[in-house]
């Protein structure tokens, strides 16, 4: 088992994008571990543990920082990857932003603006709950919504998408190259599943308000966006900013999953504490004595 959680960090990261289809990626799939949710509590905790311990030390190394985009459909499970996955990172050094629909300031300014102003500084770790993916996503899906963001029409040969994965993969790679490690997941539910998800919010009372007609209208558009996901897949999955597609028809490996996906990254990144010099130590040591020489007095 421990040579399968070791690879889950490769498992699902998509390397050759030209190739991929979105319907050779099973949304069951466990790797092999037939876990579940209470067999698979302990491996999270030390993966939250572990999480926790980097986190600490991306924050006091100051020069890198980390943002984690994640994208799915309706009860994918977004929410309780980042509510679980993060249980243990201190609040300080973490950063999440849910992306709605845009303001008609957002609306004034390029589709990448308002992500832009939440970018995580170094030693933090950002993470966008939905991102500026939407933009070839549920606009390319509703392509009334472009008409609102009065984008100019050049005669360039190219669809607005390309134009605009372009833009994103020039935008990701000005972020890495600047000390900012990009993970993005794409939490890939089965039709099957979401109806299921659907139907519990429906039972269960404190669930209903996850739950709007619009959801249903939506999902009546899966094979579209299905289509708009294997293509932005596609078409921006790149070295500095991979795609990871993570099975989410079972909320505990979804986590097991990504939690392994930022505990490589972040190993990768040879993280320190910073050095303390002579004179540091020095003025350390002058420190203590001074507290030292406080004992028994008033």
């Amino acid at each position: 088992m421990k040579k399968t959680l070791r690879g889950l960090a490769g498992r699902y990261r998509i390397d050759s994008p030209k190739s991929f289809r979105l319907e050779d990626w099973d949304p069951g799939d466990t790797a092999g571990l037939d876990l579940g949710k209470k067999g698979a509590e302990p491996l999270l905790v030390r993966s939250i543990e572990r999480l926790a311990e980097l986190q600490g030390r991306l924050y006091a190394d100051h020069e890198w920082s980390v943002l984690l985009l994640f994208q799915a459909s309706d009860a994918a499970g977004k929410d309780s990857v980042i509510k679980h996955v993060f249980s243990g990172v201190n609040p300080q050094g973490c950063h999440v932003v849910s992306f709605k629909e845009p303001s008609a300031e957002e609306l004034s300014h390029d589709f990448l603006w308002r992500c832009e102003q939440e970018l995580p500084e170094r030693g933090q770790i950002g993470i966008f709950n939905r991102s500026y993916y939407e933009e070839v996503l549920v606009v390319r899906v509703h392509p009334e919504l472009l008409a609102k963001e009065r984008v100019p029409r050049e005669p360039t040969g190219k669809t607005i998408w390309q134009q605009r994965y372009e833009s994103i993969n020039e935008f990701e790679r000005h972020l890495a190259r600047n000390g900012t490690r990009l993970l993005k997941f794409y939490l890939n539910v089965s039709k099957e599943e979401q109806r299921k998800r659907f139907l519990d919010r429906l039972e269960e009372p404190d669930k209903n308000w996850k739950f709007s007609e619009r959801d249903l209208s939506e999902r009546a558009l899966w094979k579209k966006y299905q289509k708009a996901y294997e293509d932005a897949i596609r078409a921006t999955s790149t070295e500095d900013a991979p795609w990871y597609v993570v099975p989410a028809d079972h909320k505990w490996f979804t986590w097991l999953v990504v939690s392994h996906v930022i505990i490589a990254a972040l190993e990768k990144l040879d993280l320190r504490y910073p050095k303390v010099d002579a004179a540091r130590r020095r003025e350390l040591q002058k420190i203590r004595r001074a507290l030292e020489q406080e004992k028994g007095k008033k």
